[in-house]
């Protein structure tokens, strides 16, 4: 079928599968390099980003197969050179780039994965120096972590043998590269500590690629050495070959034979140190006998005449009574002046002399208070008496005297104060200045 006939007309999943096809047949292995950014992992374990350049944007996706075995984590800046294959996503009509490897652009990705577990740790605290432990000075049993055929445990077992013949040495033997190297170190280190089978750990293996060295470059060993409550001394490749697990160690050698070197002095030191504190003691017992002999002489010079030693210290007896006597003196003063002090304040302070100024106090203030109480109660007798006046003036029998008197009606009780507020027949009660009436309205004068 020709797909490019006028009368040829395609699904959208048709289409999108006849593409898909060809970027697949003709885009199957490429590389591309350009800077990540949307970068997106979620729980599934996939990768999602984006590659960019100054000019375009390519989608990709890594699944989790393949990011998994990723050394490093990809983050939005990145430079990255990316291999893969070109397919289409159905669902959204897009080209993306199916990735099988990444690694960072200009720096390979077992040194970048070095630098971020690196960063990572030590922010951490796993490299912190006020945390390391000191190395033990005459450790009883050294526990190698290395492998059992390398040339490491040869070198470390003859630097200790001739070094120190009765140090013990116990190997626990495991791989050092390779897939599963790293859990083993791991779990050897801690075994060790565990079992409590060694006062001072080396952990380590020869020389060798980045490649080779990375079991001690992985975040398990890292942490295994840090717990470790046994001091570890990180002993990995050559000098210039550094590890995640010599910042993690307590101490590094450049060597697995300087690490030997550093778990004990040699017997030749050790003898040498010892003769040198030999030294040192003798001539301090020397010259402490010297002084004492000295001072023997001398107080073997003051027995030839005891008569004399009496006579200074009988001196020394009488000055010492003087001045005892003089600060005798002098305390007791000072005791009876304080006594008169505070026999003064104490009678001052007597509560006989208090309660007198208490009692003539009271007096004056009982007599304030009656002169007051008296001044109070006629004032208000004035004052009653003129309230009383004005209310006798204000009051209504005061009118009703003078021959007034106050019409309610008998229904309601309300007050009439208007001729026009009554009606013929209706029945009142008239209030007088003595007693009441009841009386008839028989007829009404509206205009008085």
């Amino acid at each position: 079928m020709d797909i490019f006939s006028e009368k040829t007309i395609l699904t959208v999943s048709r289409l999108t599968a006849l593409l898909r096809s060809v970027l697949e047949e003709n885009f199957e292995q490429v590389w591309v390099q350009g800077e990540v950014s949307n970068l997106s992992q979620p729980s599934s374990g996939h990768l999602y980003f984006s590659l960019k350049d100054a000019g375009a944007q390519l989608r990709c996706v890594m699944f989790k197969g393949a990011a998994k075995n990723l050394k490093f984590r990809p983050d939005n800046g990145m430079g990255l050179l990316a291999r893969g294959r070109i397919s289409v996503y159905d669902q959204r009509g897009e080209y993306q780039l199916i990735c099988e490897y990444l690694e960072p652009s200009g720096v390979g990705a077992l040194q970048m994965a070095f630098i971020q577990l690196k960063e990572r740790l030590a922010k951490e605290g796993l490299f912190d120096e006020d945390r390391k432990r000191p190395m033990p000075s005459f450790p009883r049993r050294v526990g190698v972590i290395t492998s059992s055929t390398g040339a490491a445990i040869h070198d470390i077992l003859n630097i200790l043998k001739r070094r120190f013949a009765s140090l013990e040495i116990l190997l626990y033997p495991v791989r050092v590269q390779g897939e599963g190297a790293a859990q083993e170190i791991a779990r050897a280190v801690d075994d060790m500590n565990r079992l409590g089978l060694a006062d001072i750990l080396i952990v380590g293996r020869g020389g060798g690629s980045l490649e080779d060295l990375w079991a001690f470059n992985e975040e398990v060993v890292a942490r295994a050495v840090f717990r470790s409550k046994i001091p570890v001394i990180s002993a990995v490749g050559h000098e210039t070959d550094w590890t995640i697990c010599d910042f993690a160690a307590d101490l590094r050698a450049p060597t697995p034979s300087a690490a030997a070197e550093l778990v004990i002095a040699s017997a030749g030191e050790l003898r040498a140190r010892v003769e040198a504190l030999g030294h040192r003691l003798r001539l301090a017992m020397e010259t402490r006998f010297s002084s004492l002999e000295a001072r023997v002489a001398l107080l073997r010079r003051s027995l030839h005449d005891p008569s004399t030693m009496l006579g200074h210290l009988s001196q020394r007896v009488d000055d010492l009574s003087q001045r005892m006597e003089l600060a005798l003196h002098n305390r007791i003063s000072r005791r009876r002046e304080q006594f008169v002090r505070l026999e003064g304040l104490l009678m001052h302070q007597s509560p006989t002399r208090q309660a007198e100024q208490l009692r003539q106090r009271l007096t004056l203030l009982s007599a304030q208070a009656e002169r007051l109480m008296i001044q109070r109660l006629d004032g208000t007798k004035q004052t009653f008496a003129a309230d009383a006046a004005r209310l006798e003036v204000l009051s209504p029998l005061s009118t009703l005297s003078r021959g007034y008197s106050i019409a309610t009606r008998m229904v309601d009780g309300s007050v009439v104060s208007a001729a026009s507020q009554l009606t013929e027949g209706e029945r009142l009660r008239l209030c007088l200045y003595s007693g009441a009436a009841e009386c008839r309205v028989e007829g009404l004068i509206l205009d008085a």
